[in-house]
């Protein structure tokens, strides 16, 4: 026997799978489609009513920060607001730093909006 092996040339009227090199961009289509609607889309909805949210702030507006302190805004600006967290206590937060409104009810118990 002989260790020899002969390379074929190509198939004469055959060659690549049947529907081109498009069949191989379908599952990845797919894909981008299923985590455009799964993971971006809603990211970019509740990235959007954040920005919204923190545009409509004004002062007397009850808020929680993202380091989970409460109060309510005494004086703002456009990057930074007064919030007095106790009476005559008052700390500079950056806008972007606060989570969210908060609404009180009339029993004084605190409920977040979102």
């Amino acid at each position: 026997m002989h260790d020899v092996a002969y390379a074929l040339g190509p198939i004469p009227g055959g060659g690549g799978a049947p529907g081109g090199s498009f069949s191989v961009f379908v599952p990845l289509l797919l894909m981008f489609a299923v985590f455009y609607f799964l993971l971006i889309r809603p990211q970019q909805k509740k990235t959007r009513q954040q920005q919204d949210m923190l545009k409509s702030l004004k002062v007397g507006d009850r808020v929680v920060t993202t380091g989970g302190l409460y109060g309510t805004i005494v004086a703002g600006g456009d990057h930074i607001v007064k919030l007095e967290i106790a009476d005559k206590v008052r700390v500079d937060v950056g806008r972007t730093y606060i989570a969210g409104k908060v609404e009180v009810k009339e029993t004084k118990e605190i409920k977040e909006s979102k």
